[in-house]
């Protein structure tokens, strides 16, 4: 299943600038009984999967017109993950990475004439990668045993931008270690990402061509995922700094001054995303505190803002599928949803779309 998790890395300490006096819980996430009705009609209306044909795909995200999508998928006949644009209205999906290595993390330009990406392409033991996932695949195959689930931090992944018109490729990092998790800011000016150069995954944020490079946190443990608030003043990311492979959401300013613990719960909480106008903030999560393999579902709170601060406020649960469903993303306009669940048929990851409605806006009941 594709995710951009990262568990089980170094034990980590919680080191904050500034936390947030009330933490966020969410509730339980007992699945629904048979005879009770889902919520997710409360928020999600007109369903649909829009991408096919991958051995798996996720991540998506959408042009700044809307008209298109980004993503990260497995093409048949390959073991590692590429990226593809598509149009949302339909067609075939477009090439945008090597076709070599493993990739991640695409996004979108904000004129929508280049897309942002992270590639392990210049691996120069490429094709000794490439066998030896291969033959882990088969062994798979052939036992019907699954590895656990675990993010490569592979140390030739950098960023690239691809100028889609020119199919230029140009580098925006070179430093030896795992560049990527990368996204533009609302003007563009700005990249926020991942890198564990200096030994220990940590939040960057350089300009939109690469230069002034500046490092955000330096906390033990895995911060990732980073991207920036619309406004410009805020970056949303993940960490496990609190508890070793135990993600927990925060955010900090762009200059690195001021950082809020959003979350604190025993799970697993990851992928973070704001909405475009609304003070809302969306991630998928699982609860950790009781045994067995727990389900992943999407959460959304409503934030407050002051000056100098975010302080988190009530969390709805967005999903209540079997499935697992992580990965969220509003679109340009806030009146979608895109996702990564595995409610499909074969039970593969895909991408899915939504017409979303807040909680704000739910029909009132009569009385």
């Amino acid at each position: 299943m594709l995710m951009r998790l990262h568990t089980f890395l170094s034990l980590a300490t919680l080191v904050s600038i500034c936390t947030a006096t009330t933490l966020a819980q969410p509730p339980s996430e007992t699945p629904p009984a048979a005879d009770t009705p889902s919520i997710e009609s409360k928020y999600l209306s007109d369903v649909r999967q829009v991408t096919s044909g991958m051995v798996k795909a996720g991540e998506g995200y959408f042009s700044p017109d809307g008209k298109r999508i980004v993503y990260q998928a497995v093409p048949p006949q390959y073991p590692f993950y590429q990226i593809y644009t598509q149009p949302l209205a339909g067609g075939e999906p477009e090439l945008v990475s090597t076709g070599r290595g493993r990739t991640t993390c695409a996004y979108f330009s904000v004129d929508g004439k280049n897309i942002l990406f992270a590639s392990s392409h210049l691996d120069p033991n490429m094709k000794q990668t490439e066998d030896e996932e291969v033959a882990k695949q088969e062994e798979e195959r052939r036992t019907g045993q699954r590895r656990r689930y675990s993010w490569d931090f592979d140390p030739y992944t950098d960023i690239y931008v691809k100028d889609m018109k020119s199919g230029k490729l140009t580098p925006l990092t070179t430093e030896k270690g795992y560049d990527a998790e990368g996204a533009y800011s609302y003007d563009g000016k700005k990249i926020a990402f991942c890198s564990d150069r200096d030994g220990d995954p940590d939040l960057y944020i350089m300009d939109a061509d690469g230069s002034n490079l500046k490092q955000l946190t330096n906390a033990k443990g895995y911060d990732g995922g980073p991207f920036i608030s619309p406004n410009g003043k805020w970056i949303v990311f993940r960490s496990d700094r609190k508890e070793e492979g135990f993600l927990q959401i925060y955010v900090i300013s762009v200059d690195g001054e001021k950082e809020f613990q959003l979350t604190d719960n025993v799970g697993v909480n990851w992928a973070p995303y704001w909405h475009p106008t609304k003070p809302y903030i969306i991630w998928a999560g699982a609860d950790h505190s009781k045994p067995g393999r727990p389900n992943y579902d999407l959460w959304l709170m409503k934030f407050e803002e002051t000056d100098d601060a975010i302080k988190p406020g009530p969390i709805w649960r967005i999903t209540d599928s079997m499935a697992a469903d992580v990965l969220p993303v509003f679109s340009p306009d806030g009146k979608q949803l895109m996702w990564t669940s595995t409610r499909t048929d074969d039970h593969s990851s895909q991408l899915y779309i939504a017409d979303f409605t807040f909680p704000e806006d739910q029909p009132k009941e009569e009385k």
